[in-house]
């Protein structure tokens, strides 16, 4: 079983509420979660990836526990070894792009040299076709470029799993077509499980072996394809 999980939450805000309480049993290597901003898909891959604590449930990811209420199992992200790729890629401005990569491999929080050398970085760099991008700066970079670097930070590390929060969206569309191809190609490649968050429906038939559509924090819906 890829993805074996219960999620609940209630969060509070003053008067106004909001409870995420989601079922998901997949062996999907490719699993999408389709819905509205709001819907809480977000809130989803952030349990999954340690960022916020689930009230009840339990997380289990390529036959892996990484959080048991009932158990009392709670890895911190750094243990959960699963690649998060983030809206907005998150780089880190004041480090290149070889040493944003090379960030992936860190143990604590000391940055990489900004002549960083190493195989696994050459080989991520030329993986994504941005070797010749390595010493500049994130500034400097594309939405396409960015996105690679991003990835390639991710992918470093061998993770069990990689997450991804709406991937595409800060991509105008000839350049969100692309990158789907190139995301497509690339997870293939590695055989590695995927849960990709969306609210586009594009997305969901490119990526989708397993479709599950999100609202108002519940699962309405699950749509399984071929692979």
């Amino acid at each position: 079983m890829q993805f074996d999980l219960h999620i609940h939450k209630r969060l509070q805000s003053g008067q106004r509420s909001f409870e995420l309480d989601v079922v998901v049993r997949s062996d999907s290597q490719r699993l999408v979660i389709l819905g509205p901003s709001g819907a809480g898909k977000s809130l989803v891959l952030k349990a999954i990836a340690g960022l916020m604590t689930p009230d009840t449930g339990y997380i289990h990811v390529a036959g892996n526990t990484l959080f048991d209420q009932t158990a009392r199992i709670n890895l911190p992200p750094q243990r959960r070894q699963l690649a998060y790729l983030f809206q907005d890629y998150a780089l880190f401005p004041h480090l290149n792009v070889a040493q944003n990569i090379a960030f992936g491999l860190s143990q604590g929080w000391r940055n990489p040299s900004a002549k960083v050398q190493d195989e696994k970085v050459d080989y991520w760099l030329e993986a994504l076709q941005i070797k010749a991008l390595a010493r500049q700066m994130p500034h400097e970079l594309s939405g396409g470029q960015k996105q690679r670097t991003a990835l390639a930070r991710a992918l470093i590390a061998e993770p069990r799993a990689l997450l991804l929060d709406e991937p595409f969206a800060a991509l105008d569309q000839p350049l969100r077509i692309s990158m789907r191809k190139e995301l497509d190609t690339l997870q293939r490649q590695l055989n590695i499980p995927m849960i990709l968050i969306t609210h586009d429906a594009e997305d969901a038939q490119v990526f989708g072996e397993q479709v599950l559509n999100l609202q108002d924090g519940k699962l309405v819906d699950s749509t399984i394809y071929a692979a």
